[in-house]
């Protein structure tokens, strides 16, 4: 169904987004962990990593199906 190449790519795409996510939340706060609001910063990076991997998964059908992206 999927192939090595195309697992690979969207799982690096989605941690990245994750990552990149949380640390948008979490911003100049992440200096003081005591008023850093987890739930908030979770929540974010799981919302970007679900539109990168449904963005992922439409990509399959127009680009390189061994890749996650939209350019072939």
């Amino acid at each position: 169904m999927f192939s090595l190449a195309y697992l690979k790519d969207l799982g690096e795409r989605t941690v990245s987004a994750f990552a990149g996510g949380v640390l948008a939340a979490l911003g100049a706060n992440a200096v003081d962990l005591f008023t850093i609001d987890f739930k908030q910063a979770l929540g974010l990076g799981l919302g970007t990593a679900l539109y990168t991997v449904l963005k992922s998964l439409a990509a399959r059908n127009f680009g390189d199906r061994d890749s996650a992206a939209f350019l072939r």
